[in-house]
C-alpha cells in the first residue's frame, strides 16, 4: 500500500540506493510511475505493506516501510532487491552497489568508489566537513538526523585525519 514517505512512522525501515549518476527528469517521472507500481502492489505472505519512497538529488532512492503495520519477510526483500536490479538494467546505472560514496562539493553531488574516496581524504581533498551522505541509516529518524551529514559524523571518518 503505497502511502505518502512523510506520512510515515519515524521507526519504519528504510534502505537507499545511491545511483552512480544523476537521472534526467524523464527518467525521474518513470521511475515515479515505477516505484508507484511496485509499492502499491508490494506485499509480505500476501499482506500489503505500507510503504513510501523519495527520490532524492535526482540520485538516491530512498525506500520506507512502515513495519509496524506488518514487517518486511526474506520474500517481500528479495522482490524489492529484484525491482532496484531491473532499474539497474532499464537505466543503465548502479543502485546496489555499497562500496561507493556520495558526497556534496557545493551543490553538486561527487559519486566515487570508496579507494578514491580514502586516496582524497588522505591528500586533503575532503574533509571532516565533507557533506557525505550516510547510506547506512536504517530508520525515518536516522534519515533525517544523520543521513546527509559532515564526514566526521558518519562511518567515512575512519579515513579521514
Amino acid at each position: 500500500m503505497l502511502v505518502n514517505f512523510d506520512t510515515l512512522p519515524e521507526e519504519s525501515r528504510v534502505w537507499i540506493y545511491q545511483a552512480n549518476r544523476t537521472f534526467t527528469e524523464d527518467e525521474c517521472v518513470q521511475l515515479e510511475t515505477q516505484l508507484n507500481t511496485f509499492i502499491e502492489a508490494w506485499t509480505a505472505h500476501g499482506k500489503d505493506l505500507q510503504a513510501g519512497y523519495k527520490i532524492v538529488y535526482k540520485r538516491f532512492i530512498v525506500i520506507a516501510l512502515n513495519q509496524n503495520l506488518n514487517s518486511a519477510t526474506g520474500c517481500s526483500i528479495d522482490a524489492s532487491v529484484h525491482f532496484i536490479q531491473e532499474l539497474e538494467q532499464q537505466y543503465s546505472v548502479d543502485l546496489m552497489d555499497k562500496m561507493n560514496v556520495s558526497y556534496k562539493q557545493g551543490e553538486f553531488i561527487a559519486y566515487k568508489t570508496l579507494l578514491d574516496f580514502k586516496a582524497m581524504a588522505k591528500n586533503n581533498s575532503v574533509s571532516k566537513n565533507t557533506i557525505v551522505f550516510n547510506n547506512l541509516v536504517h530508520n525515518i529518524a536516522e534519515f533525517k538526523e544523520n543521513w546527509e551529514v559532515p564526514a566526521s559524523e558518519s562511518w567515512h571518518s575512519r579515513f579521514l585525519k
